[in-house]
């Protein structure tokens, strides 16, 4: 069967230096904490060390493990696609994208890592699609390199990885980014990371920060905004999607329907229930959730149209994710939409991929 995944991570060198300028100025956003692991060598533990500090080392190899597969097109990354029968990835900028850094710096860079994703897709035209980054510190400016990715590179839509600055896209300040990926007809994907420093204090202690609990936790708050504040009304044709089962938010459709119906409290400006924003704007992926009952919940709640494969690569083993869609109690038709083409529709993937 045809597997097209979607939520499949790189990054270019000059963004992990980058990266690792910010490490080393330090400060208290949450990101912080995965970043020095993904980017930083660990200093080894001393041999008398306790073995939870050891397996804190372990996990930290493990993390920093990933960045070369970050960094490759060419040789694992494919190898692994033709060893496991996924037909293409859909690449996108690994978190944070170019989010942390300063305006100017921001936006060369998602220009950059823009041109390097439109080589890599021309090289392998077969094998890979993508999604353009762009710079939200200037939203003015990332609308035209919204344009630009679409119209002059051929990219299948835009990556965003959540908050910046701490504001969300319901901040009036990024009207630009809205009204052209409206305008250009091409989904916008909302990446987790970690929460923002408002909310982040319960999850510092335990690390909680990341996909444990607070990926979903960011990203799924970040849709509540999108549908409180009026975004899905002011731009009807808005195409959005999240990863990782829908970040929890299919299994609170009803909750949220009863206590956030249009009018249920002051200062909701929504004209529908959030569950008909999910069948008209919002479409989830499976990245990172291999649960065929989640699966099947979601199926019957928003209906399989509104639901994409992905493996999440490399952050999840690419062996489990095609066993999940392969062997999934699903009908064929529902398989067959998941699996490739629903993805071919939304990212508007030529066929001759």
């Amino acid at each position: 069967m045809r597997k097209i995944a979607t939520e499949e991570a790189f990054t270019i060198p000059e963004i992990v230096e980058a990266i690792r300028n910010v490490i080393r100025r330090g400060g208290p956003n949450l990101d912080l904490l995965l970043l020095k692991q993904l980017y930083e060598v660990p200093a080894s533990p001393p041999a008398e060390a306790p073995s939870d500090s050891m397996q804190v080392s372990n996990r930290d190899r493990a993390a920093k493990d990933m960045l070369p597969k970050l960094l490759d097109f060419d040789t694992a990354r494919l190898a692994t696609m033709d060893a496991n029968g996924v037909d293409i990835q859909i690449l996108s900028l690994v978190m944070p994208g170019v989010q942390m850094f300063e305006r100017v710096q921001a936006m060369e860079l998602a220009q950059l890592a823009n041109n390097r994703l439109g080589e890599v897709i021309r090289r392998h035209p077969d094998r890979f699609a993508g999604l353009a980054s762009f710079a939200p510190q200037d939203p003015r400016a990332a609308a035209k390199e919204m344009e630009r990715a679409i119209t002059t590179l051929k990219l299948n839509g835009f990556i965003v990885n959540s908050h910046t600055g701490n504001a969300y896209l319901d901040d009036p300040q990024f009207l630009p980014i809205l009204e052209a990926a409206e305008a250009l007809g091409m989904p916008l994907y909302i990446h987790p990371r970690a929460p923002s420093d408002g909310m982040a204090g319960p999850f510092r202690e335990y690390r909680l920060e990341g996909a444990v609990w607070g990926y979903g936790i960011e990203t799924g708050t970040h849709i509540l905004r999108l549908i409180f504040g009026g975004v899905f009304d002011r731009f009807p044709k808005l195409q959005v999607v999240i990863g990782h089962m829908g970040e929890a938010l299919p299994f609170w459709l009803g909750r949220l329907d009863f206590m956030g119906a249009p009018g249920a409290r002051a200062g909701r400006k929504n004209q529908l229930l959030p569950s008909e924003y999910f069948k008209r704007n919002i479409t989830i992926t499976t990245s990172g959730v291999e649960d065929p009952l989640a699966l099947r919940y979601c199926i019957d709640k928003i209906g399989a149209d509104r639901i994409m494969w992905a493996i999440d690569y490399p952050f999840q083993p690419t062996p489990s994710a095609v066993a999940f869609i392969d062997s999934a109690a699903i009908s064929d038709t529902e398989r067959e939409k998941i699996a490739w083409s629903n993805a071919e529709r939304i990212f508007r993937i030529k066929k001759n991929h």
